[in-house]
């Protein structure tokens, strides 16, 4: 059996707009992923994804709840503070936005070594320039690419220099929050291919956050449904889209096009009712290894 990589323990996180006003974006939400298992969490925008990604990197300090990486509590200031060197290591996060993500001013051969510099690595291939050379060439990019900047780059083209610059490190744990959303449908199929191969090689574990369904059932082992800041049903992801449970996840799921255009025009789309959803009980183990919300009408 595989050892837990990551777990996530009752977790919440409130966004304060004043002292007394705030926005709930997690409540209560609680999972757990393997090592080498790639994991994705969908849900509309506003659902709680990106937080989660954020939390779970440091980004920012969840409100309630615990986070436990490969055994570290990292919401824990004298655990974190310990182990951070390690953290910093073993915990990698590519962003959505490659073009804020990525420093304008600097080359690409800067961008893919900066961690490893940062983190006083001493690069495997002699030189960081080496290092940064290998790291591109293994995210399809040749060369001639390292002493570009990123404005000269197209979106693919940058997205794959911030996975190069997270794979510098060799991380244990990747957390890519909606890596294809802006790329175009070339691209992201060699992306997520890419994140397959990864997984493949080198057993990383991935935390994947996306919008498009059909990319998350061909490429994740397990998936994660959000519906306003709560975790609405989790299995694995040959069971979630064969067996939906949840009426959310099911007018979800309905919502997949159809490359088939006379199946598109027939088919049926599931209803949700947002006004029923009241986002209070608890997950609850339905089948093996199948967990659904079940809520408690308040009446």
């Amino acid at each position: 059996m595989s050892k837990e990589i990551l777990r996530v323990s009752h977790l919440s996180h409130n966004f304060f707009l004043s002292k007394h006003t705030c926005i709930p974006a997690l409540n209560d939400v609680s999972f757990s992923m393997k090592e080498g298992e790639i994991l994705g969490i969908v849900g509309e925008s506003g659902s709680g994804k990106s937080t989660i990604a954020k939390c779970v990197m440091n980004i920012i300090k969840p409100s309630g709840g615990k986070i436990f990486y490969d055994g570290i509590d990292i919401c824990d200031k004298r655990e974190f503070k310990k182990n951070h060197r390690r953290l910093e290591r073993e915990r990698q996060i590519i962003f959505q936005d490659s073009t804020s993500s990525l420093n304008k001013r600097m080359k690409v051969s800067q961008i893919i070594a900066e961690p490893m510099q940062i983190a006083h690595i001493k690069p495997i291939r002699g030189s960081l320039r080496e290092e940064a050379k290998f790291q591109l060439k293994y995210v399809g990019m040749d060369e001639s690419y390292l002493d570009k900047r990123p404005s000269q780059l197209s979106g693919g083209q940058r997205q794959r220099v911030a996975i190069a610059r997270a794979l510098s490190m060799e991380p244990k744990l990747l957390v890519a929050d909606e890596p294809i959303a802006s790329l175009d449908v070339s691209i992201q199929a060699q992306i997520v291919n890419l994140f397959k191969h990864l997984r493949e090689e080198h057993g990383f574990s991935i935390l994947f956050i996306a919008h498009d369904l059909s990319m998350v059932e061909f490429l994740c082992d397990s998936v994660a449904v959000m519906y306003k800041g709560r975790l609405v049903e989790k299995a694995s992801a040959k069971e979630l889209y064969k067996n939906p449970l949840h009426p959310y996840t099911k007018a979800l799921l309905s919502s997949i096009p159809l490359p088939d255009p006379i199946k598109e025009r027939s088919r049926k789309y599931c209803y949700f009712d947002e006004e029923s959803f009241v986002g209070n009980g608890k997950l609850v183990e339905e089948l093996l290894g199948h967990f659904v919300l079940r809520e408690e009408n308040i009446l």
